[in-house]
């Protein structure tokens, strides 16, 4: 059976939501990024960034339109190919950098005309899988050995494979991620509570042995250590601080001059927070991403494809989570994890990725087809 494509189908308030967040992101960027163009750059300009995020964007859609007109299901075919091929680029990725004797953090893949954040890769297909994975095996999840467990290895391993680039603070998302699909999916509690607190444990000498991630967690706590390791978070406060309830008016952040650190990626948020304040610039933009939150659960609730409703659920917590930590981040609510905001912060691979997630949501929002299985709707009633 194939689709009747029709643009009157899709779910037209995510598809403007989405066009305004990256037009809303493509100012908020150059506004972040022009003085630090303009220093790079030798004086020459002040849109460097901008230009390359521009024709990001401009591939971003081209990504969002192949996935809004094509049918999503026939992610199931490609589903386990495609999470074997993010782990063997997660593979590749480290295994280049130690051989060429690379010591920095192994996260891109040079592929010549393009780099690639191979993590980027490896959460869709994460995302993909499980959802082909418990439409596939349905109430067998309740199965511990038959059902569960070969999920909490895919992930267990993924996660693994991340932590070594290192990108510890990636590898918990894609975990939290992972343990919220598979608890709509059905899986029992006390599966998810084992293998969870096992998974903290095992953190804790992963993070013991690695000084610059212990410094992040005990900066978090320590407020007075605002010169070293708890610079940056400092500054996001001050920042946000600057900016009040109205904001210091666009392009006119004080922060952004080399006082707080890479304010077009990680901490964009603060920057608008100063430019624009909270009440016209961080707290709306939170709603906004609410908003596409609660649109994937709706289009999740009026799907009647498990396939489709455990895919529209899972890239629906992953924009909302990563957008609420980089707040989070931003707001001293969290430590220091270097994630980027979802269509706002400067970035190649994350970008096209979460506009290839729009594109299938938009897909998945015009499904009507059968449905037979467990779907935990418990946490996700809203209407």
């Amino acid at each position: 059976m194939r689709l009747n494509i029709s643009i009157q189908q899709y779910d037209k308030p995510l598809l403007v939501v989405c066009l305004f967040l990256c037009a809303f992101g493509t100012i908020m960027l150059y506004s972040a990024s022009w003085n630090e163009s303009f220093i790079r750059s030798g004086g020459s300009t002040e849109s460097m960034y901008l230009k390359a995020h521009l024709m990001r964007v401009l591939i971003g859609f081209v990504f969002m339109f192949i996935f809004l007109i094509l049918d999503y299901r026939s992610l199931k075919i490609i589903a386990p190919y495609f999470l074997i091929l993010s782990f063997l680029l997660l593979i590749v990725t480290k295994s280049y950098y130690l051989i060429i004797g690379n010591h920095r953090p192994a996260r891109w893949l040079n592929l010549g005309f393009v780099s690639i954040q191979t993590s980027d890769i490896a959460r869709i297909s994460l995302i993909i899988f499980l959802a082909y994975y418990l439409d596939q095996i349905k109430m067998r999840i309740k199965d511990f050995r038959n059902g569960f467990l070969p999920c909490i290895i895919i992930i267990g391993l993924m996660m693994s494979l991340i932590i070594i680039q290192p990108d510890f603070s990636t590898a918990l998302i894609i975990g939290s991620i992972g343990t919220i699909i598979l608890f709509i999916g059905g899986a029992k509690i006390k599966h998810l509570i084992v293998s969870s607190l096992l998974g903290l444990i095992m953190s804790i000498p992963i993070i013991y042995f690695k000084p610059y991630r212990l410094a992040r967690i005990l900066s978090f706590f320590d407020k007075s250590d605002i010169t070293e390791n708890g610079y940056q978070a400092h500054q996001a406060l001050l920042s946000l601080g600057n900016g009040g309830l109205f904001g210091v008016g666009l392009g006119n952040s004080v922060e952004k001059n080399h006082l707080l650190p890479t304010p077009h990626t990680d901490f964009i948020f603060s920057i608008i927070g100063e430019e624009l304040g909270l009440v016209f610039g961080t707290l709306p933009l939170l709603v906004i991403f609410l908003f596409i939150f609660l649109r994937g659960i709706k289009i999740a609730q009026k799907c009647t494809d498990p396939f489709g409703i455990m895919l529209a659920i899972g890239l629906s917590v992953n924009i909302v989570l990563y957008a609420f930590v980089n707040a989070s981040v931003a707001t001293g609510l969290f430590p220091v994890t270097g994630l980027p905001m979802p269509m706002i912060s400067y970035g190649g691979s994350g970008l096209l990725i979460n506009m290839m997630m729009i594109g299938i949501l938009l897909n998945i929002s015009q499904a009507k087809r059968s449905i037979s299985g467990g779907i935990n709707w418990r946490s996700f009633s809203f209407g």
